[in-house]
């Protein structure tokens, strides 16, 4: 008789034992499919990453030359009466902004300039703990040569746009009423104001408000086109330079920041992000905008975190899924091969009357395995069946789990003494309104991890993987069970 016909034939006749068979099997293969599920699509949530998190360059002073310069200067003055040493920061130029920005991968930049000044029209929210700021933060947009002996009450960050500014990008800040600050403000006194100072003094969009420098007496009339809300858990550590509260920052285009500096200050920035397309080859933009400009005045620093972030949480989801899948394989090779063995013992008459008649081995072994690959097919239509199901919940209890590491991870990093993850574009000059201050950056971060989602779905790949899996699980199941088979005497079996 044809061995695969007695195959089928015996799937029929022993209907209890063909269904534990595909339940043992469905349930091996169940979690194999998930292991192979989770693994692809953390190689694709990998991918993805490269175009949703995105990575920065930022341009700014570079401190490290300006503090060589500025003890070098002082050293070659010690003959002369001593003076206070100071640092001078060179403030980023246009030109150069552009031959950056000129370079392959590069999306788009913003610029960002800091001042502060005096309220004229209106009353700064003033707190009971405000304190001065450290003469190590630097002046106004950390670009003056000295600290002016009183700081304005109103800190103003100039950007390109607040679209493009961190603390809008993440969430922590929404615009309430109006808008944010566009590119086409350039040259306008358009500005937007915090929600809570709004409220104490009654200001609304469209509202004109008056502010004065703080040295000297000159006067700017300031058109609200915006209210913002910053985060409540926003502390003085993100106020601008001379700010007493974080409500007193009102942002503004570059441009305005500029003028009221003065007029030095023209076409130049405080700090500029270049936000990279493709965060594999931020270093590449790196180290030709390197080539591009003056090191001994600026420095080009990168910031990749929160696409490194992603990359690493779904590289260790990856190793997880893959444990998985190995770990199952061979768990079910032991346990399907005890089954068969136990089943091959059961059938010892079956396999001796087999034998008396002529029946080679290969054919007997040939006939389970066609048994276990009919089971194998049915068992693979239930797991294909419900691996989408077990993959999403796995994958789901994952991606949290790496979520909360990494937010732990990059909480303890951004409450680093300097406070700045450096991915919110600022140069390390205390500007941190439109920068990422240690809880701005944990929430820039928080906020791409959980975005972070794996996309389980069973594809035909998928399948096939599985059923080569399937194959040779049962392949190895069959071959270490029918070694007792190769020493059975068909004499021996049938007299016993």
């Amino acid at each position: 008789m044809n061995f695969f016909k007695r195959a089928w034939l015996n799937l029929i006749a022993k209907k209890g034992r063909t269904i534990l068979l595909i339940l043992v099997t469905s349930a091996i293969l169940l979690f194999v499919l998930a292991g192979l599920l989770i693994r692809n699509a953390a190689d694709a949530a990998t991918s993805n990453a490269k175009k949703s998190v995105g990575a920065t360059l930022t341009l700014s002073a570079n401190r490290d030359a300006a503090f060589k310069s500025m003890r070098k200067s002082s050293r070659s003055d010690s003959t002369s009466k001593p003076t206070k040493p100071s640092l001078s920061l060179t403030p980023v130029k246009l030109a150069d902004v552009k031959q950056i920005a000129s370079l392959s991968n590069v999306k788009n930049y913003n610029l960002t300039a800091s001042t502060s000044v005096n309220a004229s029209s209106f009353d700064a929210i003033s707190t009971s703990t405000s304190s001065s700021v450290s003469a190590d933060q630097g002046g106004p947009g950390g670009s003056d040569s000295k600290m002016t002996s009183s700081q304005g009450d109103i800190a103003v960050t100039g950007v390109s746009t607040t679209a493009l500014t961190t603390n809008f990008t993440s969430g922590g800040y929404k615009i309430t009423k109006g808008r944010g600050i566009k590119a086409s403000d350039a040259n306008s006194n358009n500005i937007i104001v915090e929600s809570e100072l709004a409220k104490q003094e009654s200001l609304s969009v469209g509202d004109t408000v008056t502010v004065k420098s703080v040295s000297g007496s000159k006067s700017y009339k300031l058109k609200i086109v915006g209210i913002y809300k910053a985060p409540s858990t926003s502390g003085s550590t993100q106020m601008g330079p001379g700010a007493t509260d974080p409500s007193n920052t009102v942002y503004s285009s570059y441009t305005l920041a500029n003028t009221i500096k003065g007029t030095k200050y023209k076409n130049t920035a405080d700090s500029v992000t270049f936000n990279v397309s493709d965060p594999a080859k931020v270093n590449s933009v790196k180290k030709a905008g390197t080539k591009l400009i003056s090191t001994s005045k600026y420095s080009l620093s990168a910031n990749d975190a929160s696409y490194q972030s992603v990359k690493a949480s779904m590289t260790n989801i990856k190793s997880f899924a893959d444990k998985i899948v190995w770990l199952v394989a061979i768990a079910g090779t032991i346990i399907l091969a005890l089954i068969i063995i136990l089943m091959i013992r059961e059938r010892r008459y079956e396999i001796g009357v087999l034998l008396s008649l002529g029946e080679s081995r290969a054919k007997i072994i040939a006939q389970f395995f066609v048994e276990m690959f009919l089971v194998l097919i049915v068992a693979m239509g239930i797991a294909g069946a419900g691996g989408t199901f077990v993959g999403n919940k796995l994958g789901e209890q994952l991606v949290s789990q790496q979520t909360s590491s990494t937010a732990t991870t990059v909480q303890s990093t951004s409450n680093g003494p300097s406070g700045q993850m450096g991915g919110g574009g600022q140069a390390p000059s205390g500007n941190a309104p439109s920068g990422s201050t240690g809880r701005g950056g944990a929430s820039f971060m928080d906020s791409s991890t959980d975005k972070t989602e794996l996309d389980v779905q069973v594809t035909p790949t998928n399948l096939a993987e599985l059923g080569g899996f399937g194959l040779a699980i049962i392949f190895v199941s069959i071959t270490l069970a029918s070694v007792g088979i190769l020493r059975l005497s068909p004499r021996k079996v049938l007299i016993d």
